[in-house]
């Protein structure tokens, strides 16, 4: 064989390689466990402050992200994409993914090693699933399995949500149902009579505010992890109470 064929045949196949793309650049590896029974109902409630999932807009494919994902709650409404690596266990069901919501924290257990059940100890990266969730793949009895994840956009049925609680000067607002990137990175309030007001985190999906809202109308204005911005123009009426839900068409783009 000449040298300019040998040549040929090595631009090919550098060619080649380099047209496939690197799977670790699209899955990120992690390992999943589940919690909260075969109904999945002690997964309601939780570190993001959602409480009935359902009512809530997230359902029973939810999962708690171990410290390093959860990023102090402010992680809280993300969807990751799930699938079980088969070349690692023979215990995952091939061939199968699922969606979840991140409704929670799954916190550190100091009193053991990561690799003896203290499987949420930062730094490693880790999902506490809902049984149900978890059992689309992978076998019961093994527990715990290696997963590959991507954290995708959100499907949501209608708007957002926002949920008021508090006393007095103290304004506490849950904003549940957030669809595409799922959660929030910077909120503002304006009630009838004031300006624009910044609002910080509390904790979870809480947003807190220190001011004298009642009896006023309120509108929020939100940027999404994603980077969107939007006004929810006087979606609160003025006639709000502490413990109410107030629901909106308005749903994020990206």
């Amino acid at each position: 064989m000449g040298a300019g064929m040998r040549f040929l045949q090595l631009f090919a196949a550098v060619l080649a390689f380099c047209s496939v793309p690197a799977k670790s650049d699209y899955w990120q590896q992690a390992y999943a466990t589940f919690y909260g029974g075969a109904d999945g109902a002690e997964t309601m409630g939780g570190a993001c402050g959602y409480g009935n999932l359902y009512t809530a807009g997230y359902g029973i494919n939810n999962a708690a992200l171990s410290t390093t994902l959860f990023n102090n709650g402010l992680s809280c409404g993300q969807c990751y994409l799930i699938t079980c690596d088969t070349s690692k266990s023979n215990m995952c069901k091939p061939g199968t993914a699922i969606t979840v919501s991140a409704t929670n924290l799954c916190p550190p257990n100091w009193a053991k090693a990561n690799d003896n059940g203290g499987w949420c100890n930062p730094p490693r990266v880790h999902f506490d699933m809902s049984q149900p969730a978890w059992e689309n793949l992978a076998i019961y009895r093994a527990g715990i399995v290696p997963v590959l994840y991507q954290r995708v956009a959100c499907k949501r049925q209608g708007g957002l949500r926002f949920t008021i609680t508090g006393f007095n000067f103290f304004e506490l607002v849950l904003v549940s149902n957030i669809a595409m990137s799922g959660s929030i990175k910077n909120m503002l309030v304006k009630g009838t009579n004031t300006a624009w007001i910044t609002m910080s985190q509390n904790w979870g999906a809480n947003w807190q505010c220190l001011a004298g809202l009642q009896g006023q109308s309120l509108s929020f204005a939100i940027t999404s992890s994603g980077g969107q911005y939007k006004v929810f123009q006087d979606v609160v009426p003025a006639w709000w109470l502490f413990g109410q839900t107030f629901s909106t068409w308005q749903q994020f783009d990206y």
